[in-house]
């Protein structure tokens, strides 16, 4: 029996490897040692078996060398932030964060990923800007976040070369889900990234891939753990995510609703969790600011304007339009109207992600194209009382053959009944 074999016949036992024996793995499945069909037994032992935490920091760290590495403090002689979340429906939390925190004078440097599954991709929504670049080379990064403050790109490829892999294995054997994978995907590529301080966005609810908070909250302690044996400060949300947050989905349209929140009229929910996130990650730049004072700066950043200046300078340094006008437009605008008298129960995230995606605001495969014109506006959320003929959602589309089973679908997206429900608060909890 090889090497390799015996390690994934001990593991599907579910006896514990060694550190060096994880890294082994790792590091053969980059030279061609470990072939695909090793890996990805290993890969199924992994799913029905689980890593303990000390396998697991093992598996993140073989995953972060086996690229390039970057410090981003010792470069820019300060701490650098960033963000990361675990996918969500209209959630364009980082386009508002960022410039946020970056206006408050704390770097904020982040690398991101495109759509996946149901969920949306920061990536995809920056693309909607005309002439906006996300590739740029780590070189780029740190001089645009010296100058600017702010850098959000697409992750390099030469960061983290073996989650690529991995990842790709995970998909095609359905063990994307195992928590202990993830959280090494996740965490490898917020460590090489080279950020000090680390804030974890972890959606929780219909829209999310992890619908039960306890499921999130172990999740979201696993990966702290990882990033503190890394040496990184890092903290956590677990936010609300049964409803979209905002109101838009769709990429171009998420854009749109990002810099009105900017601009002072956002929606509640998203300028609540914007301020709660710019106030965790200016307290992860300096622990030594009280909270109080770093949520009062994030308001003040974001109620004078400054924030909006410096979404505006940093969609200037990455080659894009920052004014609205130059956002692409759908042809057709239809309404869902209600049907009857209440109050908005709920509005299911999900369903409400499947129709955007059905008129072409997600991708349905890897290479998918995405219209970054289409998606769904929710203009009524839960708690909002209707009456018979408003307008429920928008629907954003290029062809309007679309609009009667979108329309159909999305309408099932609604309760309403006659009793009172209270909005949700989008923070659940802080770890």
């Amino acid at each position: 029996m090889t090497r390799t074999a015996d390690l994934i016949a001990r593991k599907r036992s579910g006896a514990e490897l060694a550190p060096g024996e994880v890294a082994a793995l790792v590091r053969g499945s980059m030279t061609g040692e470990v072939s695909d069909a090793q890996l990805a037994a290993f890969l199924m032992a992994v799913c029905f078996r689980g890593l303990s935490t000390a396998e697991t920091v093992a598996l993140t760290d073989a995953m972060v060398a086996s690229g390039r590495q970057l410090d981003l403090e010792a470069e820019l002689g300060r701490p650098v932030v960033d963000k990361h979340s675990t996918g969500g429906v209209g959630d364009k939390l980082s386009l508002v964060v960022g410039p946020v925190v970056a206006a408050c004078g704390v770097p904020f440097a982040k690398m991101s990923g495109r759509a996946l599954g149901h969920t949306g991709g920061t990536i995809d929504k920056l693309e909607a800007i005309p002439g906006l670049r996300v590739e740029l080379t780590p070189e780029e990064l740190v001089e645009q976040v010296r100058d600017v403050g702010l850098a959000i790109v697409s992750q390099s490829a030469d960061l983290v070369p073996a989650d690529k892999r991995i990842y790709t294995l995970r998909d095609a054997t359905a063990t994307v889900e195992e928590r202990s994978l993830i959280a090494a995907s996740v965490m490898s590529k917020k460590l090489a990234a080279g950020a000090s301080g680390i804030l974890l966005d972890v959606k929780v609810g219909r829209g999310a891939f992890l619908p039960e908070q306890e499921e999130a909250r172990a999740l979201a302690e696993l990966m702290l753990e990882l990033g503190r044996q890394a040496g990184r400060r890092v903290r956590a949300v677990l936010s609300a995510m049964d409803e979209p947050l905002g109101r838009a989905v769709g990429n171009a349209l998420e854009v749109r609703e990002a810099v009105a929140a900017l601009q002072g009229h956002g929606p509640a929910d998203l300028v609540e969790l914007a301020l709660v996130s710019a106030a965790e990650l200016l307290q992860l730049a300096d622990p030594d600011v009280p909270a109080d004072d770093a949520r009062g700066r994030a308001e003040q950043a974001l109620a004078g304007g400054e924030a909006l200046a410096a979404y505006e300078r940093w969609i200037r340094a990455q080659g894009g339009d920052p004014g609205l006008d130059s956002l692409p437009v759908a042809p057709s605008v239809m309404h869902l109207h209600a049907d009857l008298e209440g109050v908005v129960q709920s509005v299911d995230a999900r369903a409400v992600a499947e129709v955007a995606l059905a008129v072409g605001a997600g991708r349905r495969g890897g290479d998918g194209r995405i219209d970054p014109r289409v998606g769904v506006v929710c203009l009524r959320k839960r708690g909002d009382r209707v009456h018979p003929g408003d307008v429920l959602a928008e629907l954003h589309v290029v062809h309007e053959y679309e609009t009667a089973p979108a329309l159909a679908r999305l309408a099932h997206a609604y309760v309403i009944a006659p009793r009172d429900a209270e909005p949700v608060a989008p923070v659940l909890e802080l770890l």
